[in-house]
Parts: structure tokens; sequence; C-alpha cells
């Protein structure tokens, strides 16, 4: 197999065809979500029963991501890639035939989350051992995918849907990734060449993570767990709900999905913003700035209640919140040896899924016993507060002290 060397021209190339694969990929985490009133009229069932489909695929999401990155580290991300397309694709022609809701919801969850994780953690770990110069633009890059399909998919999977219905979309869906994809990957067979600081390992990158800290590899993976976890609690509340709060305040749904739609769009500027922003400070700092930005872009949504000024703030959201994720991967980059970088970004990337899981669900509930969503920012500021807690913690870090033996 032949090597390149990084920050050269065919890395790239490789960034513009992963972000494709990753915009395909990033299918399975809409679809459903789409999908859901036609399966929810198909099988019979209430609402929250076909919405069963959703969380079980993003709780697979998160924990095949650790799987998927570990087999990445280990065997290269082209097995990685072929074993998501065929999962993904396997999973939507099994889907489209199932007879029943729980079907739906084991090949949902097993093939189409296992799948749909190789696009996310274990592709922006490979991207980042591409490139030096430009590491933080290119994970920003390819982070930006997974929005890229929350923007093209919906439409295209609800205009099939309505013209020949939700089974034939799914197969189709199937059918499409595999021809496009199995395609795409074999534009990734290179390797990056062994030189350079990328890839040296040595006594301190095994003792401790990095000459900025002070701290085991094993402790600063958990606060990047504990990181994930939180700023996605937070984060979740007007991603899931911003379309039910437009709606409670007068405005209509369409105001609101409009409002998501913006929110997402500037969710891209963002990421590929803070790539650049991260290039120039590392990620530490990056996210750092993002938890600021996303505390106090939490903190808007409680004064103002207008149409105008609500899709400022979302817009804002986005714009605070779209490179957050993203930082997780330039700080296990700089923090730990490549041939770990899969399987540590897919447990932080797993913390972020359970994140955005439990975060929709508790906003909801404080909603329930509340009547109001004032409480439930109140508790996303709270959760991101901590994350911002951990990121200065980590950035004002003592500089390195001897460890004990």
């Amino acid at each position: 197999m032949a090597h390149e060397h990084v920050d050269s021209g065919y890395a790239w190339m490789r960034l513009a065809v992963v972000l494709l694969l990753s915009t395909i990929g990033g299918v399975g985490m809409w679809s459903v979500v789409v999908a859901l009133p036609a399966v929810q009229a198909d099988f019979g069932v209430a609402r929250g029963s076909a919405s069963l489909p959703y969380t079980f695929t993003m709780m697979t999401f998160g924990v095949a991501g650790i799987l998927m990155g570990r087999l990445s580290d280990r065997r290269g991300i082209v097995l990685t890639v072929t074993t998501g397309t065929i999962l993904l694709s396997l999973g939507y022609v099994l889907a489209g035939l199932a007879v029943s809701l729980g079907q739906f919801t084991l090949i949902h969850g097993l093939l189409i989350g296992s799948g749909s994780s190789v696009f996310f953690a274990p592709i922006m770990a490979d991207t980042s051992q591409w490139f030096e110069r430009r590491r933080g633009a290119a994970v920003g890059i390819v982070a930006s995918g997974n929005y890229v399909a929350g923007a093209v998919w919906p439409p295209v999977v609800q205009h099939f849907i309505a013209t020949v219905g939700w089974r034939t979309t799914y197969v189709g869906i199937g059918l499409c990734c595999a021809v496009s994809m199995l395609a795409l990957v074999a534009l990734l067979r290179r390797r990056p060449a062994r030189t350079g600081t990328a890839h040296v390992t040595t006594r301190a990158t095994e003792n401790r993570v990095s000459p900025a800290l002070a701290m085991t590899p094993g402790a600063l993976q958990v606060l990047l767990i504990v990181a994930g976890l939180t700023c996605c609690l937070a984060m979740a509340m007007p991603q899931v709900h911003v379309v039910a709060y437009a709606n409670d305040l007068g405005h209509g749904v369409a105001h609101g999905a409009r409002m998501l739609s913006v929110l997402l769009a500037c969710g891209v500027v963002s990421r590929l913003t803070f790539g650049w922003i991260s290039d120039r400070t590392g990620g530490l700092r990056t996210l750092l700035l993002g938890s600021l930005l996303q505390t106090l872009a939490l903190a808007l949504f409680l004064p103002f209640s207008g149409l105008a000024a609500l899709y400022v703030v979302s817009a804002f959201f986005g714009l605070a919140q779209g490179g957050i994720v993203p930082s997780y991967a330039m700080i296990v980059r700089e923090n730990f040896p490549p041939h770990e970088a899969g399987a540590r970004l897919g447990a932080v990337m797993m913390a972020t899924v359970i994140g955005m899981a439990v975060g929709g669900w508790m906003s909801g509930a404080i909603f329930d016993v509340t009547g109001s969503y004032r409480a439930a920012f109140v508790n996303g500021i709270v959760w991101n507060l901590v994350n911002l807690a951990i990121a200065v913690f980590l950035v004002w870090r003592p500089r390195l002290r001897p460890l004990p033996a």
C-alpha cells in the first residue's frame, strides 16, 4: 500500500472524499426523524413507541463509535469505512422489509446506528493524521459533514416517502449508499508517511499525555468524556426543542423549523471557523472559547421571545456550539499517540451522543414538570458551566510536574 506525506495535495483530495462520505453516511442520523410519522402510521403504534428507533440508533451510534475507532486504529480506515458502509446499506434494505416495529428498531439500531458511527469519530481521527499545519481546519471540514447531511437528506427523504413510501425509500437509500460509498472508499487506500512528530511515540506519551499537562492519559480521558457529556446535555435544549419552543411562544411550527435550519447552517460555519481558530490556538483553547460562547448563547434565550430576536439568538447559538465537538478531536490528537486516536475520540463522541439523547429527554421532562422551557434553559446553562470549568482547568493546568513512579 502506497504512502503519502501529510499536508500534500493527496491529503486535500482525500479530505474532499471523506467529507462526501461523511455527508452520505450522515443519512443514518436523519432519515428516521423524517420517516417517523409514516412508520408510526404503518405499524399502528403511539408516537412514543415510534420514537424508539431514533433513541436506539443514537445510543448504538455512540457505543459503536468506540469499537469502530479501535478497528480503525488497528486495521486502518479502509476496512472500517467498508464495514460501516456494508452495515449501513444492509440495515436500510432490511429495515425497509421489517414486519414489526420491534424488528425495525433492532435493525435501525444495530446496523444503521453502528454503520453511521464510522462516519463521525473514526473518520475525524483518521483525517487528523493527514494534516499538521491545517489539522484544525481539516477536522472542522469533516465534522461539518454531519450538519451538511442534516441539511441535504431530510428534504430528499421526505420527497421519496411522499411519492413511493417509506419502505421503498429505505431500500433505495441502502442501494444508493452501497454503490456510492464503496466506490469512494477505494480512494482512501493510501496511508500517511510515518514521518514527523505525528508518528513518534516516546516514553513521555506513554506515561503522560502532554508536556503542558501533568496528568495521566486516563485522567484526561475521563475529563474529556465528562466535558463531552455536559456540553451536549446543554446543546440538546435548543437543537431538540427550538421548534416546540417557538410554537409555544405563538410563532408557529414553521418558524421553529426555520430557526432550526438557521441554527444548523450556522453550525456548519462554526465548525469551519473554529477549525481555523484551533490551528492557531490549539484544541483546548478552542474548547474554552466555544464553551464560553455556548453559555452566553443559552442565556440569551431567556430574555428574548420575539420572532426576529429568536432567529438572531438561534443563529448565534449555531455559531457558538458548532465548533465544540470538533475541538475534542484536536485535543485527542494533540495529547495522545496517533495509534490511540480512533478509540480515544470514539469514547468522547459516545459521551456527546449520550448527552444529546439524555439532554433532549431531560429538557422535555423539565417542561412537563414546570410548564415552561425557562427552567430547561437554566438546566442547560448549569451543565454547560461544568463543561466550561473543565475547559478552564485544562487550559490553565500548571506546566508539567514529575509524576509519581
